[in-house]
């Protein structure tokens, strides 16, 4: 039977196409052509930027593996994840990895939620029948991905303090309302739209013959002095943490000095904690994690021709004036329910680039930091996610070209974030 071509393939087309047409009336062909290089190029750079910290974390993750935590955490979350992924058995890899990788997502890990993600949908490809095709599950693991789920913005936080608002933390309650609104319009749409895959489900015995990384590991407890080591680091780390609090000068929760704090301390306390919980269980942590880190090469060159294609797609889409012209033809509808011609502008330029969106944002709130505006795209940037850009990566990672309903699940989710950041910001900021 014959299969109905991708949306991602009508969108992406449709993009190139209409940055054509509209360059030729417009007289930006000559923005067009360079952006059409200059996006591609970039795509390039930024795939090589990504070999270094997904070879880290994969090698991290292969610790974690190797030591038993990813399967601790996925049967803790078991009665949640079999019912929102059925298809994937309860103590499959995939699962612990979907579960790291959100986790890492709430906590605004962005860094580490990336290998995570990529680690996740390489195991769920390893359950795909049909090979570059995306499962119901990769549907839906996309779909929770694009929503944002955020529960401490604290990038939005660290712009609004730096331009001097009064409650910076204040979008905190609002976005998370909204990534509420994103992350269960995002999942109903997935299932809604979810038909029969056929997607393998391992029988009993092929799921009870899979090894795992720790058994497939050679495993060797540290001895007492190892252990007594460990808790002395563990004792000088605690009096550190003590000794920094105590000496630090007073500063609001939620300032820039607390919040770039708290930031600095999330990364490094997850790294050393993943590797001591292996050290712990015996993983020759140094070993495993360059075994893993093999991964992230391989990985990143993998997913450069999506992220090309998708990159010059919205490269040439803004060069050409087209979002300009999208904008000034819907903002006197918009306009009338509340939403201004720059929340609209942040509305659509979010699911096409997260570093366009966030300078968006930060000129706002640089300009009028306690402004409904800046909070309104402040709760936007915080509750929603550069769409296009996760898709290209993820899929890039799995070879994935037939995306089936992911797409218009994650869109969804993004609509629902921002009627849901429109109506609690007139709640909340008006």
């Amino acid at each position: 039977m014959r299969q109905k071509p991708s949306i991602i393939n009508v969108i992406w087309l449709g993009m190139i196409a209409i940055a054509t047409v509209t360059a030729a009336y417009t007289g930006t062909m000559a923005a067009v052509t360079k952006a059409s290089f200059e996006s591609a190029k970039d795509a390039v750079m930024l795939a090589i930027g990504l070999i270094g910290p997904m070879a880290l974390w994969l090698g991290i993750m292969k610790v974690a593996e190797a030591g038993g935590m990813m399967r601790l955490i996925a049967r803790g979350l078991k009665p949640l994840m079999t019912r929102l992924f059925p298809d994937v058995p309860a103590e499959h890899p995939a699962m612990s990895a979907m579960i790291m990788n959100m986790a890492a997502n709430v906590l605004g890990l962005g860094n580490a939620a990336t290998p995570m993600g990529i680690k996740a949908m390489q195991e769920l490809d390893k359950l795909a029948a049909e090979k570059g095709t995306a499962t119901n599950a990769m549907c839906l693991f996309l779909a929770i991905n694009t929503s944002s789920v955020t529960l401490l913005p604290l990038g939005v936080i660290t712009v609004r303090a730096a331009a001097g608002a009064v409650n910076p933390a204040a979008i905190v309650l609002p976005s998370i309302f909204a990534t509420t609104c994103s992350t269960v319009v995002a999942i109903l749409m997935a299932k809604f739209l979810a038909t029969p895959d056929q997607t393998l489900a391992p029988t009993p015995v092929e799921a009870g013959a899979e090894t795992t990384a720790a058994e497939a590991t050679d495993l060797a407890l540290p001895g007492p002095a190892g252990r007594i080591f460990i808790g002395v680091l563990l004792g000088l780390f605690l009096g550190g943490v003590l000794f920094q609090w105590w000496n630090a000068p007073a500063a609001p929760l939620f300032s820039v000095t607390t919040v770039n704090s708290v930031s600095a301390w999330l990364i490094p306390v997850l790294i050393v904690g993943l590797l001591l919980f292996g050290y712990l269980r015996g993983v020759k942590v140094y070993e495993v994690a360059t075994d893993g880190a093999k991964e992230g090469f391989t990985t990143a060159i993998r997913i450069v021709p999506f992220m090309v294609a998708i990159f010059v797609a919205i490269g040439m889409f803004r060069a050409s004036g087209a979002m300009d012209i999208m904008v000034a033809t819907l903002s006197p509808l918009t306009e009338r329910v509340g939403l201004p011609a720059e929340g609209l502008a942040m509305a659509l330029l979010r699911p096409l680039s997260g570093s366009g969106a966030f300078g968006f944002m930060s000129e706002i709130t640089r300009q009028a930091p306690d402004s409904f505006l800046a909070a309104l795209v402040g709760v936007i940037q915080g509750s929603t996610e550069t769409t296009f850009y996760v898709l290209a990566v993820y899929f890039g990672s799995v070879g994935v070209f037939r995306t089936r309903h992911a797409l218009p699940a994650a869109l969804c989710g993004e609509l629902a974030g921002l009627i849901g950041a429109l109506i609690i910001c007139h709640l909340w900021f008006v």
